[in-house]
């Protein structure tokens, strides 16, 4: 197969995206075009800068189609747990109904950081941990104590509120006492 060149990569890329309902791997993005996984990551940044709905999960990279961004609501909840706890954490929100879609800690020095999760199932956040476990990656929220939020989405107002009560009930869920 021959490399793809620039732009006429990143529509067939597009095109790969917007046809898949899964996440697909920078990997499997690389081999479709012939190219590094690095030319995949700036192939991504720039179709991220031309507004394209395109998010990196833990899974790999996600078109965001309309529909799936008007159909569901999102909060932001403060958390606080060990990292033992964590496969706990996101089960506990899965099981409810929600999206996990990013975490975020604050960093004295670097401010505000976010990193991608997109976890909706107890598979994808057994292949998440797993993830985790096998590249012994730190979570970012070892950062902070423990402290951090999540921003989560679900189909109705109702789901996130089972969703905070059940972490609530876990004493995940950081309290202004």
């Amino acid at each position: 197969m021959k490399k793809m060149l620039g732009e006429e990569r990143r529509l067939q890329l597009l095109a790969q995206l917007k046809k898949s309902k899964a996440p697909i791997t920078g990997t499997d993005l690389a081999k479709f075009a012939n190219v590094s996984r690095q030319v995949i990551v700036n192939d991504m940044t720039l179709l991220k800068a031309r507004n394209e709905p395109i998010i990196a999960t833990s899974q790999g990279y996600l078109y965001m189609h309309q529909e799936q961004l008007q159909q569901t609501v999102e909060r932001t909840l403060p958390c606080i747990h060990t990292s033992e706890q964590t496969e706990d954490e996101l089960m506990t929100i899965v099981d409810c109904g929600g999206t996990v879609k990013n975490v975020m800690v604050e960093h004295p020095i670097y401010g505000e950081l976010t990193a991608s999760i997109m976890v909706s199932n107890r598979h994808e956040v057994k292949q998440f941990i797993e993830r985790v476990n096998a590249t012994q990656a730190n979570y970012l929220s070892a950062l902070t104590g423990g402290i951090h939020l999540h921003v989560i989405t679900a189909p109705s107002v109702e789901v996130l509120t089972l969703i905070e009560q059940a972490l609530q009930k876990k004493g995940y869920l950081v309290t202004d006492q």
